[in-house]
């Protein structure tokens, strides 16, 4: 290995260490990578920013922009959610259900599918007293599942095909993953509902959790007259930094105070409402004019009112907050919203609410503002997946309805070759624009501008691996070790290493460091470069095995109160069972 060889290798070591271990939010990791190859020399301007300029990258910047009317216009929620019957056995109704969704996730980005749906099959779970975790990872599965049917239906395929057009080569067509995507759907839904199962949890959801034992969250004390601090501040009256507790909510006759901010001056007569670690009430019912209300019927649904509403959220990879805690992110003062309670591996946290530092998956139980789910749905900080006691959309379905039309017209341009993926989402985002569909402002928020960082700095590390040699020399290592063993073993090992890496990483940086290791493996065995092109694209996005390689699998991990095991045993046969499929199609087809 050449001194470069070794040192390319060396950062891309780092880099894979720096994503498993969260070091720093994924784009941020993999762009100081590609700032390191810039500045050393390693690439040449030009090559560092050859992603930021590729079609399929650019692809995924519009589809974020012509998801957002249909997201916000809620249309695809009431379409999907009638569909389950009202009787006969779960797993029938549900398989009736999964089999849209996946439809539906080979057109449309899989996570905000996800992030709808969550609540809705939720909630038709509890009302059949049915445990949400038999149902909450299928639903990630299948949306994973049903993105490898089609060009569009993740980002992986938009950007293995824009490596290809790099090349030279004439990319995917608009249904040619298909050709893989609907055999290996059809084998998983199958195994989700027989064998997986089985094998499903039967935990209690996160919110059927919280109503349960709602006294575990919250305390009401009273402030009697002989209070020495009535008519002083929240702050001196010492109940903003409290070991363990923390004052979430003033009720005032019929006036409700929330967030309780530290100016916020105390009345006799008030009600101070604290959550946190409530076994350490009895500190705070040492205090002269404090007591503490027992026996009451104040209820979590108490605090809900006009103004205020209970919301679930997921905290992201992306998120601001990972790795600070809730006091270090001032919380409270960001999000002008207060944290109840923090859930991990299907357990809540039971800490100082202000101490808690937070991880991709967490599951929060939020007091918002009365429009705190639509404020942050596109923020990146966290999904908001809904209200507890989730409000009806109240948005324009008409404008939806028309973008769909246009979405699949757009489509048919594509099969038929009239227009490229690229052309036509571009094509299909001016309209919606000069038709005011969509505003700029909207379509500046749709954009998830940490991916696309994430996309075009990993095509220059993918560019790096390949100058250097870096790619060849593994592609020389796979073929003296499989060569013997015949073509079907290395199709098995570039699948294998592709998985790997995208259940550790991210799906999009997966598939483009194992692409030019893809195309020098097609070249050496002079065959099909298209097949290793396939096979990429797929295990890039076929991550069942751990909660963080999709960000999917990360939305359902609090809600369904899974366990990061739950998904080892139920994602690993699914994973084994798609590989095989894949493998198989393509050496029979390709090969």
């Amino acid at each position: 290995m050449s001194f470069e060889m070794i040192f390319v290798s060396i950062m891309v070591l780092a880099m894979l260490g720096g994503l498993l271990f969260e070091v720093a939010r994924p784009d941020m990791v993999v762009f100081s990578v590609l700032t390191i190859f810039l500045i050393t020399g390693v690439l040449t301007p030009e090559e560092a920013l050859k992603g930021f300029s590729n079609e399929g990258m650019l692809t995924v910047a519009l589809l974020f922009i012509v998801a957002a009317p249909l997201q916000k216009s809620g249309i695809i929620n009431d379409m999907v959610k009638r569909w389950p019957s009202e009787n006969g056995k779960p797993r029938k109704s549900m398989l009736q259900f999964f089999g849209p969704i996946s439809a539906f996730s080979g057109f449309l980005n899989n996570t905000p599918i996800v992030v709808a749906f969550t609540p809705v099959i939720r909630k038709w779970c509890q009302d059949r007293n049915v445990s949400p975790s038999k149902f909450l990872i299928p639903l990630s599965y299948a949306t994973i599942l049903g993105g490898t049917i089609t060009l569009m239906g993740t980002s992986t395929n938009l950007v293995v095909h824009g490596l290809l057009l790099d090349r030279g080569m004439s990319g995917f067509s608009f249904f040619q993953l298909g050709i893989v995507g609907i055999p290996i759907t059809i084998i998983g839904l199958i195994y989700l509902f027989t064998v997986g199962y089985k094998l499903l949890p039967d935990h209690k959801g996160f919110e059927q959790q919280v109503k349960e034992h709602y006294r575990e969250y919250i305390a009401e004390m009273s402030v009697d007259p002989n209070f020495a601090f009535i008519n002083h501040t929240v702050k001196e009256a010492g109940l903003r930094q409290l070991k363990g507790l923390y004052l979430i909510e003033i009720i005032r006759q019929d006036e409700r105070i929330s967030p309780v901010k530290a100016t916020t001056v105390i009345q006799s007569g008030d009600r101070l409402v604290f959550t946190g670690l409530i076994s350490t009430i009895a500190d705070l019912q040492k205090i002269k004019g404090l007591k503490l209300q027992t026996g009451g019927k104040f209820s979590l649904d108490d605090l809900k009112n006009g103004n205020t509403q209970l919301v679930e959220a997921v905290v992201s990879h992306q998120s601001y907050l990972v790795n600070k805690s809730i006091k270090q992110a001032k919380f409270r003062s960001l999000y002008d919203a207060g944290v109840i309670a923090v859930h991990r591996n299907n357990e809540r946290i039971r800490s100082k609410i202000g101490d808690i530092i937070l991880r991709p998956g967490d599951a929060l139980l939020v007091l918002g503002g009365s429009d705190f789910v639509e404020k942050y749905r596109q923020n990146n900080d966290f999904y908001v997946l809904s209200a507890l006691e989730a409000p009806e959309l109240k948005e324009d379905k008409k404008k939806g309805w028309i973008t769909l039309g246009l979405l699949l017209v757009a489509i048919l341009l594509v099969t038929s070759s009239l227009l490229s993926m690229f052309k036509a989402m571009s094509l299909l985002v001016i309209i919606l624009l000069a038709t005011r569909i969509l505003t700029p402002q909207d379509a500046k928020q749709s954009i998830q501008f940490h991916v696309l960082l994430l996309i075009a700095s990993a095509f220059g590390i993918g560019e790096a691996v390949e100058k250097s040699g870096l790619a060849q020399w593994v592609a020389d290592s796979v073929l003296s070790f499989g060569r013997p063993l015949g073509l079907l073993v290395i199709l098995f090992l570039l699948y294998v290493f592709t998985n790997l890496f995208t259940e550790l990483l991210t799906n999009s940086a997966a598939a483009v460091l194992m692409f030019p290791i893809g195309m020098e493996l097609a070249g050496q065995l002079q065959v099909e470069p298209m097949g290793m092109a396939v096979i990429i694209a797929i295990a890039a996005s076929a991550s069942f095995i751990t909660p963080i390689g999709y960000q999917t699998n990360l939305i359902v991990y609090g809600p369904g109160g899974y366990k990061f095991t739950d998904y080892v045993k139920v994602g690993t046969p699914l994973s084994l069972l798609v590989m095989i499929t894949t493998v198989l199609i393509v050496h029979t087809i390709w090969f």
